[in-house]
């Protein structure tokens, strides 16, 4: 990949620019050129700038420099797009990537459903921001670990249990299906969860159950909660295979709460945590939070304890560079004290620890709650959203049965996706289905279809005997002055962990590559411009493909 930024800060060198001060950036309209600088040396002769020419000795990437008001703008040469679109063709699935952070070892935590209840909505937005967000860092050269924390003990796990006690009639056969005995653990948490808010005799019953599933005192009661439990991981990952997502560690509340718990303890000692009312308290009252409840008063430990032993237990895996954590921003408070008591505990841990929130996903209806039991399971989203996508697709005789399935998946998947990520990550999504399957553009499907457009532009090329050639290129246009900006764009996005700018790029690109495809003739025999927008083709292919990567969607080759 041509470092265009290096020789263009080298050409301002040599123009007597101070490039201590200039930082490029591509400008928001094409016709500006491709990078800008603001000019903050003011005793600079730009002339000198300005009047540079290729037999003047200017590099034979630049085309020229032109002075806006009090910006630089610089345009690009043809030598330097069609060098451009060789290197898309040549480098393919690494082309963009760079090494911002190599050698850097990231712990990335995201998704987080909790066994013995539903997959719900919130659990996709985390999935495709963490995915994502992964991806990116991955992309500019970190090694990235995929981390997912599954709250398997606790109050919502009691109340599951109990609700299995109570609906025992209804406990599916071993043999029904998988999704089956999901959705029975869906309910029996809404009937318990109910039940505790309800009903005052259960609420103690429940709060019992909580502590003899912790302390693991009654074999009965653990037979249930093993069989929950196995059924709920085992349901998951049968979602994560289908959102894209494959995780390295797998943290679990059981497994790191003790450690919490001796954490709190032994900073209870030194004063960091205080006693209050029988339980163990951190106050956040003096550094400008609030008081979170870390060891409750019947000795169990908290969230929060659980946190300290998650973060420290981490760090004791790799040694990482950095932990990200992605939740919902409903907990965005919550993490600040946790985050506070870690840097008494952990110091090293939690300066290297950052909390993402990400906003809610919602309907017509408004935020939903798994305890009412008027969720809309992940899952069930997917699917709803597969069906009308069959609806869609099922006349499509270009098309095998297998085909269709796969597609079906890859395309209500990537509409999820594309809704949730193509708005800043701290925003609430009102999802609209309808509006997430349009073929007509703003959408994942649109992508996915311009890719597969592209796709089959190719193989027609190659049945026609057209060979991708870069011998006699075109005067660049806009699909090319798209095409070059995907290096700097994932970049930024990777830095300032924004996932938008991804689709927001995407979305122009597929629609300048449209209006290419409409206005010029691709694939023609004896045409001799037909080798190089072949060429162009191929590499527009790529950095499609590349980009749907870095969103975890997939890139279909036949729709």
């Amino acid at each position: 990949m041509i470092d265009i930024k290096e020789i263009i800060l080298k050409e301002l060198k040599k123009a007597g620019i101070d490039t201590s001060t200039v930082t490029l950036a591509p400008p928001k309209e094409l016709k500006n050129g491709e990078y800008s600088f603001f000019l903050r040396d003011k005793s600079a002769d730009v002339s000198k700038l300005t009047s540079l020419t290729h037999d003047g000795g200017l590099h034979k990437h630049i085309e020229r420099f032109e002075v806006a008001g009090p910006f630089v703008n610089v345009y690009l040469s043809q030598h330097f797009f069609t060098e451009s679109i060789k290197s898309i063709n040549t480098e393919g699935t690494n082309y963009g990537r760079n090494a911002a952070h190599k050698d850097e070892k990231v712990i990335v935590e995201y998704t987080d459903p909790n066994p013995l209840k539903e997959f719900h909505i919130g659990h996709l937005m985390s999935n495709a921001v963490g995915e994502s967000l992964s991806r990116l860092v991955a992309w500019s050269g970190a090694t990235v670990k995929r981390a997912n924390y599954q709250g398997d003990v606790g109050l919502h796990v009691a109340k599951a249990i109990w609700g299995m006690q109570e609906l025992s009639g209804e406990m599916p056969h071993p043999k029904e299906e998988l999704n089956t005995k999901a959705a029975f653990l869906g309910k029996a948490y809404v009937h318990g969860s109910n039940a505790h808010e309800d009903d005052e005799h259960a609420k103690k019953e429940i709060d019992a159950l909580n502590k003899v599933i912790f302390e693991k005192s009654d074999p009965k009661i653990m037979e249930l909660y093993d069989w929950g439990r196995k059924v709920s991981l085992d349901y998951f990952e049968i979602i994560y295979a289908k959102l894209g997502t494959r995780f390295d560690y797998y943290f679990f509340e059981s497994e790191v709460a003790h450690r919490g718990m001796f954490i709190v303890e032994e900073f209870l000692k030194k004063g960091v945590f205080e006693k209050s009312d029988g339980a163990i308290v951190f106050k956040g009252e003096q550094y400008g939070l609030h008081t979170r409840v870390f060891i409750n008063s019947q000795g169990l430990p908290t969230y929060e304890t659980k946190e300290l032993g998650l973060n420290t237990e981490k760090f004791d895996r790799e040694n990482f560079d950095r932990s990200i954590i992605i939740t919902a921003h409903e907990q965005s408070e919550y993490f600040k004290v946790v985050l506070k008591a870690l840097e008494f505990v952990a110091p090293t841990v939690a300066n290297k620890t950052k909390h993402i929130a990400h906003g809610m996903l919602r309907f017509a209806s408004g935020k939903m709650s798994s305890r009412k039991g008027n969720v809309i399971p992940g899952d069930a989203l997917i699917v709803d959203i597969e069906k009308m996508v069959h609806e869609k697709i099922k006349d499509r005789d270009t098309l095998t049965d297998a085909q269709k399935r796969e597609v079906m998946e890859q395309v209500a998947v990537g509409a999820i996706k594309y809704s949730i990520l193509k708005q800043s990550i701290g925003k609430d999504i009102i999802f609209d289905m309808e509006k997430s399957l349009s073929f007509e553009g703003d959408s994942g499907p649109y992508l996915q279809y311009a890719h597969a457009r592209s796709q089959s532009i190719l193989e027609k090329a190659k049945a026609t005997g057209i060979t991708a050639s870069l011998a006699h290129p075109e005067a660049p246009g806009d699909l090319e002055k798209l095409l070059i900006k995907f290096p700097d764009i994932a970049a930024r996005a990777e830095r300032e962990l924004g996932p938008q700018q991804i689709v927001t790029y995407l979305t122009e690109l597929a629609a300048t590559f449209n209006a290419y495809y409409a206005h010029n003739p691709i694939v023609l025999e004896d045409n001799p411009a037909s080798p190089y927008r072949v060429a162009l083709t191929q590499a527009f292919n790529i950095v499609m493909k590349n980009g749907l990567f870095l969103l975890g969607i997939a890139a279909p080759e036949k729709m």
